[in-house]
C-alpha cells in the first residue's frame, strides 16, 4: 500500500519549477506536508522561492493526484517483483546519517535492508581504471575495514567501486551500493553478479524511480549520496576530474572526513589524490588505523551502536537542528547558518524542543542536547 507521504512527496517533485530545496522551503513554512496541501495561494507564494507560478501550479495540479497514483502503484508492482522497498525522509528507517546533509533525498529505492551497522560506514571511492597498486590497496582498506565490521560504500562503477564492493562481501563485510540508474537497471552490466551478491549481503540504494537509465547528470546526485552515507571517504587513485573527486567535494561540504592514498608523482591515476593531500584537503593514510583512529570508532561497544534514539516525534527542522546539538553547543547565529533555518524559526523549534526534554539552553543563547 502507498504512503501518503509518499505519494505528496512525489507530487510536488514533480511539479515544473520544483525540487527538494523548494519542498523544504515549504515544510520549512508549514511544518508537515499536509499543510502545504491544504494552504492558499498567497500562503504559498510567501514562502522563499516558490512563484505565484509555482504556487498556482500546486493548486491547479492536486487534480491530478490520481494518475500519479496510478504510476506509483505500478512503481511499486515492480519493485515488489524485485522485492525492494521505498523510504520517503519522514519513515523511521530512513538513514539517520543521511539527513544531515544539505538538500538530503527525500525518497529513497532499496533493495536489501538497512541495519543499524550501516551507521558505522566509510566510502570507498576511485577511478574506473586503476593501476596494479590501485586494485592492491582498494583490496587491501575495503578488506581490513570489513574485517572491523564497518560497511564500505561505494558507487558500483567499474574499477576502485567494483573492487571495493567485493573485497567486502569476500571478508564477510557488509556494502552500500549507491546507483545512478534504477532498480532495475543494473549498469555497468557486467556486474550483475555483484549486484545479486550486494542485494544478499548488503544493500543496493537509489533515488531514482524504477526504469531510470545511468545519464551522466544523474551521477552527481548518486556521488553526493555516497558521501552522505558515510562517516568518511577514502579516495583511491583518481584524475583530478574525476568522479571520485566530486564524491570528496561533497564529503567536504557536508563536513565529512576525507581520506587519500598517496599515489606515484606523474601517474595520472594518482593526480586527484594528491592534490588533495597537498590542499590540506584529505588525510594521507597509509593503513586502516589512520581511518579508524581519525574517525574515533575503533572502541565502539555495541551498547554504543545502538543508541536508541528519542521516542519523542520530531519535525524535519526539529530533527536538523537537534542532529546539529548532537555534535556539540552551538550558539543560535551558529544553528541559524549550519540548518539553513532563520533565527526566528529555530528558536520556535528549540523552544519546542526544550518543552520535549531533548534540549537545554545556557548563557548567551547558546543550546546543547539534554
Amino acid at each position: 500500500m502507498l504512503s501518503d507521504n509518499l505519494l505528496k512527496i512525489r507530487f510536488l517533485l514533480d511539479i515544473e519549477g520544483i525540487g527538494i530545496y523548494r519542498v523544504l522551503s515549504l515544510l520549512q513554512k508549514f511544518n508537515t506536508l499536509d499543510d502545504i496541501f491544504s494552504a492558499s495561494l498567497s500562503e504559498l507564494f510567501s514562502v522563499d522561492g516558490i512563484s505565484k507560478t509555482i504556487a498556482q501550479n500546486i493548486l491547479s495540479s492536486q487534480d491530478k493526484i490520481n494518475l500519479l497514483k496510478n504510476k506509483l502503484e505500478e512503481e511499486s508492482n515492480i519493485l515488489e517483483k524485485l522485492d525492494a522497498d521505498i523510504l520517503t525522509y519522514f519513515d523511521a528507517n530512513y538513514p539517520a546519517i543521511l539527513k544531515k546533509i544539505y538538500l538530503p533525498p527525500l525518497i529513497l529505492y532499496t533493495l536489501g535492508n538497512l541495519c543499524d551497522k550501516d551507521n558505522y560506514s566509510v566510502a570507498i571511492v576511485g577511478t574506473r581504471n586503476p593501476t596494479s597498486y590501485g586494485k592492491s590497496a582498494a583490496r587491501k582498506f575495503a578488506g581490513e575495514l570489513a574485517e572491523q565490521d564497518i560497511t564500505i560504500v561505494s558507487g558500483l562503477a567499474r574499477g576502485i567501486d567494483s573492487i571495493a564492493h567485493e573485497t567486502s562481501l569476500n571478508a564477510g563485510g557488509r556494502t552500500i551500493a549507491v546507483t545512478g540508474s534504477g532498480l532495475d537497471v543494473i549498469y555497468p552490466p557486467e556486474n550483475k553478479r555483484l549486484y545479486e551478491r550486494i542485494k544478499e549481503q548488503g544493500v543496493i540504494v537509489t533515488e531514482f524511480e524504477p526504469g531510470t537509465k545511468p545519464d551522466a547528470q544523474n551521477f552527481p546526485k548518486r556521488n553526493r549520496i555516497i558521501s552522505g552515507l558515510s562517516l568518511g571517504t577514502l579516495v583511491i587513485e583518481t584524475a583530478l576530474k574525476g568522479g571520485a573527486m566530486q564524491t570528496a567535494a561533497y564529503a567536504l561540504d557536508q563536513n565529512r572526513e576525507i581520506f587519500a592514498v598517496p599515489g606515484n608523482i606523474g601517474v595520472e591515476q594518482s593526480t586527484g589524490c594528491n592534490i588533495l593531500i597537498q590542499k590540506g584537503e584529505a588525510k594521507l593514510v597509509k593503513n586502516v588505523d589512520d581511518i579508524i583512529e581519525e574517525l574515533k570508532i575503533k572502541n565502539l561497544s555495541k551498547k554504543d551502536k545502538q543508541k536508541p534514539k528519542p521516542e519523542e516525534e520530531l519535525n524535519f527542522f526539529e530533527e536538523k537542528i537537534l542532529d546539529l546539538l548532537n555534535e556539540k553547543e552551538l550558539q543560535i547565529d551558529e544553528i541559524s547558518i549550519k540548518s539553513q533555518i532563520s533565527t526566528a524559526d529555530c528558536l520556535v523549534h528549540l523552544l519546542s524542543l526544550e518543552f520535549k526534554g531533548l534540549v537545554r539552553q545556557l548563557p548567551g543563547k547558546v543550546f546543547t542536547a539534554d
